[in-house]
């Protein structure tokens, strides 16, 4: 296994230099975003609340779209304490009537909509049929409807206005499937076919120089995602490696100015998403012989759990950015090597 985590690291280090590339904000991105009308979803916490948060440093009027108001409201205190203005609406995407009203209720506020960003998202891990079909089914509902559903709104928004950029958030899962996430994998594959087939209608309407679509393919980030994931493995939800979610945050404001069709958001996302165009195979195999090994040998044991994904979850471990994963698994490490 050790040979298989430094083939991994090697694959990817190789790759990432191939595809490096810089998402640091400029002064000019941060004029551009100034006074632009945003909207998010899945912004009470992790990604979500992240990029709304840096949008309101950057002076932008947010929209902030989630499940918890509650929680919303208190994403709006920092977006407005930092510069910018807010809206709250509250809003569950597997309900294409409330997307509408999203929609509406931020055209009325700030009379356009510059920029959508499709981020809600929910996970279920385990073995595929150990997973309970209402939760695959509730999976396909959000992380596929719901993009569906946001970006018909926002691109009949931007014909009628002429502009405007839709970025979707999928993962490096979009171009890697991993083994334990299979519905989360399959939705996050599909919303990359999504922006594939929007780019070629806007090309072939002759819009791509007014309206262009980005997908984001982040790498594993250190969210509440994990924490908000159902999990039916029997054991507290792990993945090695995690990225910091203030650079993938980074990644995606950026790529709300500079929008490309597929942006991988970091080295090891660009690693990866090179070495299955390479070797598809031999990648999906690490993947999955890394994840069975974090997930169902080195997992301390926990009861499964549905999560949040088909009602919220409450206390401040699900509303932040950072979602402490990276801690809690080193202190999960230090214990286990100790009892050895």
């Amino acid at each position: 296994m050790r040979v298989l985590h430094r083939h991994a690291s090697l694959f990817l280090l190789f790759a990432s230099l191939l595809l490096g590339g810089c998402a640091t904000l400029s002064g000019s991105d941060a004029a551009a975003i100034g006074g632009k009308t945003y909207v998010v979803t899945g912004a009470s916490s992790g990604l979500g609340r992240g990029v709304a948060e840096r949008l309101g440093s950057l002076r932008a009027n947010v929209v902030l779209a989630a499940r918890r108001t509650d929680a919303l409201e208190e994403v709006a205190a920092q977006v407005r304490a930092k510069g910018g203005a807010a809206l709250v609406i509250g809003t569950d995407v597997a309900r294409p009537e409330e997307v509408q009203r999203l929609a509406q209720a931020a055209v009325q506020r700030f009379g356009r909509i510059d920029v959508w960003i499709n981020n809600a998202g929910v996970g279920a891990i385990g073995r595929f049929e150990e997973i309970p079909l209402e939760d695959h089914a509730r999976i396909v509902d959000v992380n596929l409807k719901g993009v569906i559903y946001g970006s018909h709104v926002a691109l009949r928004q931007f014909r009628q206005q002429n502009g405007g950029v839709l970025v979707n958030i999928g993962s490096v899962e979009s171009e890697v499937p991993l083994a334990y996430h299979a519905s989360y994998a399959s939705t996050k594959a599909a919303v990359l076919g999504l922006g594939r087939a929007l780019n070629e209608e806007l090309r072939l309407a002759g819009l791509r120089d007014r309206i262009q679509v980005a997908t984001v393919l982040p790498w594993a980030t250190d969210t509440p995602f994990f924490t908000h994931a159902a999990n039916y493995t029997g054991r507290r939800s792990r993945m090695p490696f995690m990225d910091d979610p203030a650079k993938v945050v980074e990644v995606i404001v950026r790529a709300s100015v500079h929008p490309r069709e597929e942006v991988p958001a970091g080295w090891k996302a660009r690693g990866a998403y090179w070495s299955h165009r390479v070797a598809p195979d031999l990648t999906e195999r690490i993947s999955a012989n890394i994840a069975h090994t974090q997930q169902f040998e080195k997992a301390p044991p926990m009861a499964p759990t549905s999560g949040a994904v088909h009602k919220p979850m409450q206390g401040a471990a699900t509303r932040g950015v950072d979602g402490g994963i990276r801690a809690r698994m080193r202190q999960e490490d230090a214990a286990r090597e100790g009892g050895d």
